[in-house]
């Protein structure tokens, strides 16, 4: 396919593959591995992506969404997905039909798979202090899980979710609490418990029964542990479509807010704006063209961005505006957000180039 802007994000697939046996070989106390492929593989394309996560050892995988799920299912038959939120009862038969499983996260969900009638497979969420989703009451975890086991509902998981595991004092609050709530079941009965996610597998906060952990950021490079030297998995470029020459005064794009501080200074546009997910606030840092960087200036349009170059820039050379694992942590920092927002953020309407 010729991409006609020649904006594109380049997805490395060979590199998706070794971070995930990096990580595998490093951290191998595990049974099952989840690749976390929700939001489209975080904006690297999911179908794509999945038979990288497989063959680098994944056999589990996780998605937010059953929309999600099913755009995976409809090319990979037999791998599990679990849904990591919440699927409305109406939904269930499309779920089952689909082999996909659903998380139980409330007695009333509980209850409502019970009353489908369907023989669906679940694991149940605990809330171990996030307060996001999950079971929070120990009474009401163990009702809702004898009411699975009773209409022969498989339980094939139980979890819960580390909110910061950089805080030492909440995190082990937090394990405590998933430890005291899964106390009185046969937990021999249960294939798979997993808690840890990408930095609470480098933190060693495994628990004795749990085999399960949930690989996310990690697998498309950024992580605490630089030891695994894990390899970018991303980057997004554009081109420069064309250069102006202002003078002093003269001012540049919408409102103006940008202007020439001397005659002669050389503005390159472009092709790439806010409509592709380089949002307005990232006027200011930098991007790299030839290997040198130059400064994003004035406002962002929808389309476009201006870069205020030199005369070693010619029209149509490439602009690089994100370049790897490195650099998607400054522009993060710079954005006042984090390296899934980045890359999250990178629109569907820029098309994923897939490389070995």
């Amino acid at each position: 396919m010729e991409y006609l802007r020649n904006t594109f994000a380049k997805i490395y697939l060979n590199n998706i593959r070794n971070n995930v046996e990096k990580i595998r070989k490093k951290y191998n106390d595990y049974k099952y591995y989840f690749g976390v492929v929700k939001a489209d593989a975080y904006g690297h394309g999911a179908v794509e992506v999945v038979e990288q996560l497989i063959n680098g050892g994944c056999n589990y995988l996780a998605v937010s969404l059953l929309e999600e799920a099913l755009e995976i299912r409809n090319k990979y038959n037999s791998i599990p997905i679990l849904c990591l939120g919440v699927v409305a009862k109406e939904d269930f038969k499309v779920a089952y039909d689909n082999n996909i499983t659903i998380t139980v996260n409330s007695l009333e969900k509980g209850l409502e798979v019970v009353e489908s009638g369907l023989k669906l497979r679940v694991h149940i969420k605990i809330n171990s202090g996030m307060n996001r989703l999950g079971i929070k009451d120990k009474k009401e975890f163990l009702e809702v899980f004898d009411l699975l086991k009773k209409n022969n509902i498989e339980i094939e998981g139980i979890y819960s979710h580390l909110m910061d595991v950089n805080d030492e004092i909440v995190t082990q609050k937090q394990i405590d609490k998933y430890k005291d709530m899964v106390v009185g079941i046969k937990k021999e009965e249960i294939p798979i418990f997993h808690i840890e996610a990408s930095e609470g597998i480098i933190r060693n906060l495994k628990l004795d029964f749990v085999n399960g952990c949930r690989l996310g950021i990690m697998i498309y490079g950024f992580t605490s542990d630089k030891t695994l030297n894990l390899q970018k998995t991303f980057s997004l470029v554009s081109k420069i479509v064309q250069i102006n020459r202002l003078n002093k005064g003269e001012r540049l794009g919408y409102n103006g807010i940008y202007q020439a501080q001397e005659d002669n200074e050389l503005i390159g546009v472009v092709a790439i704006g806010y409509a592709d997910g380089v949002i307005r606030k990232n006027t200011g840092r930098e991007v790299y063209i030839k290997n040198k960087k130059y400064k994003i200036v004035g406002n962002i349009c929808m389309d476009m961005l201006f870069v205020k170059i030199d005369e070693d820039v010619e029209v149509g050379d490439e602009v690089v505006i994100l370049k790897d694992v490195q650099d998607i942590e400054i522009v993060a920092s710079y954005l006042e957000t984090i390296p899934y927002e980045v890359l999250c953020s990178v629109s569907k309407r820029v098309p994923r180039v897939y490389v070995k």
